[in-house]
């Protein structure tokens, strides 16, 4: 097999809707002979966070996939988020995923590559970039674990705007997080020639730059609107949509 890495972002698992979420269900559990790497780059959950003894039933069916995706051999990274940056000790321990702390340079493919969700980067988007410094902090996360299960849900539900977003294809908001995004991985491949590769999600908008011949700036997409996956190999990037066979 040849060497690759597998990439998804911005599944939204819980909001996204249930055609998409049963597509990538299908999808993950193919990638045996495609792969053993693969990497999910931020948002595979709309929202997870890790309770010490209870676990969200509405991810269960992913879940068990990843677990027997691991069980056969697959080496599977995740970077948290915007709204999933809350893993722990289940997610590492019990489903066997390695949790990153993004951004950061990693080995993608048998290429060097920078890797981030993507949320805060970029020019402006300060306020944001204080209210990730809080909301990740471990005060906020003590304090949410006080919250019941059920209440948080429902919660989180009403301040996600997930879902309001699922027919749209004019959310000027996200066609400005990518020209960002772009940007910003441009300004990295100048100015860092050991990178080959800049990795980026968050803006739903599947692309593959050529920013220098030989390195890239790739964003695999999402799966609310696009089912869309990145696959990396030494010699190789290919964006692909899913297609059921």
């Amino acid at each position: 097999m040849e060497r690759s890495t597998v990439i998804i972002s911005d599944a939204h698992l819980g909001a996204a809707p249930a055609a998409n979420e049963a597509a990538l269900l299908r999808f993950l559990a193919d990638l045996p002979g495609r792969t053993d790497d693969l990497l999910i780059n931020g948002d595979l959950f709309d929202f997870w966070f890790e309770y010490r003894t209870v676990i969200q039933g509405r991810y269960f069916q992913v879940l068990r996939v990843l677990a027997d995706l691991v069980d056969d051999g697959m080496r599977i990274r995740m970077l948290g988020g915007n709204h999933d940056s809350w893993g722990g000790r289940f997610l590492a321990d019990d489903v066997g995923i390695e949790l990153l702390d993004g951004p950061l340079r990693t080995e993608v493919g048998g290429r060097t590559a920078y890797v981030a969700h993507g949320d805060g980067l970029g020019s402006g988007d300060w306020g944001y970039r204080a209210l990730k410094t809080v909301i990740r902090s471990r005060a906020a996360s003590a304090a949410f674990r006080q919250v019941h299960p059920d209440w948080s849900a429902r919660l989180i539900r009403l301040v996600s705007r997930t879902e309001s977003r699922h027919g749209r294809t004019d959310d000027h908001n996200a066609e400005h997080r990518s020209d960002r995004l772009r940007e910003a991985a441009e300004d990295l491949l100048h100015s860092e020639p050991a990178l080959d590769l800049v990795v980026f999600g968050h803006c739903h908008r599947p692309e593959l730059v050529e920013v220098e011949p030989g390195r890239h700036y790739l964003n695999s997409g999402d799966w609310l609107h696009n089912c869309s996956w990145a696959e990396v190999t030494k010699d190789r990037i290919q964006l692909n949509r899913w297609n059921p066979r």
